[in-house]
């Protein structure tokens, strides 16, 4: 029987642009609104200036819809390909908990875990691909299985309670990950990363588009099964606005950038990008 899907929401945090604030916090919560800041719309109609505007994303400014989906295909493409091996250190860096550089924070759980526990035994971390695997049936190979745009570090026994279901709201909470709850089709994570799973989902969808790879789309649907498909796109554009970029991603997406795949997940940088794509 499923279960119904419930609304669980956090306000929309504030938009900040400028500068990274120095010394990053782990996955900060998106309701934490420093006093000094003001609150932010409940869209993302207002733009973020970004700091690569003028460079990196010159040839996509000022484009909206399928132009501006093929600028970006375009931009991103242009990226250092890893292996599924190297996808381990790329993690150990990317995902580097702040305040303690022998370990890593796990995507669902918020959990700080020694880097040097990744595995596959119970207890370990592994490598969770976020548009799971079996979606365009991409497996492990060079490619969109190796992107560590939505490769994260998760333990094992929640990324396998994860599986490869699409993401929705609603269902029963996830043992050993306490704000996450998974129903027979669907997953729903932490309020702190939901905006986060919405972005690596659309990224994937503009960076696959064929050529030698599966064409990736996100649909409104849930148990997309093998199709090249990932839902549900209502409820993950919901949560890129509830839960906007924090540092901690942020860095993320430059790190990646600086030091392994040299590309960038735009919507990191541009969150509005998502309604302009797919309004």
């Amino acid at each position: 029987m499923h279960l119904s899907r419930p609304t669980r929401r956090t306000s929309l945090a504030v938009v900040v642009a400028g500068a990274a604030i120095a010394g990053l916090t782990a996955q900060i919560p998106a309701t934490a609104t420093p006093a000094d800041q003001p609150a932010a719309s409940s869209s993302l109609a207002q733009k973020v200036v970004g700091t690569y505007d003028d460079t990196y994303y010159e040839d996509a400014m000022g484009k909206t819809g399928d132009e501006l989906k093929s600028a970006l295909n375009g931009i991103i493409s242009e990226q250092t390909t890893l292996s599924y091996d190297d996808v381990w250190e790329a993690l150990k860096a990317t995902d580097k908990d702040p305040a303690n550089d022998g370990n890593v924070i796990l995507l669902y759980s918020g959990e700080s875990r020694s880097a040097d526990a990744n595995g596959g035994d119970s207890g370990d971390w592994n490598r969770e691909h976020v548009w799971a695997k079996s979606h365009g049936d991409f497996g492990t190979s060079p490619g969109p299985g190796t992107d560590v745009h939505h490769l994260r570090p998760t333990d094992v026994t929640v990324n396998s309670t994860r599986g490869n279901k699409d993401f929705d709201a609603g269902g029963s909470e996830v043992e050993g990950a306490p704000g996450n709850f998974t129903d027979d089709d669907s997953f729903e994570p932490r309020d702190e990363v939901k905006g986060d799973v919405a972005r690596m989902i659309y990224y994937m969808a503009v960076r696959y588009e064929g050529d030698g790879a599966p064409d990736l789309e996100p649909n409104d649907n849930v148990d997309n099964g093998s199709d090249p498909f990932m839902g549900r796109s209502s409820v993950l554009k919901e949560w890129n606005e509830s839960d906007p970029p924090d540092d901690f991603e942020k860095n993320r997406n430059d790190v990646i950038f600086d030091q392994f795949q040299h590309n960038r997940n735009p919507f990191v940088d541009h969150p509005e990008w998502v309604n302009e794509i797919w309004p």
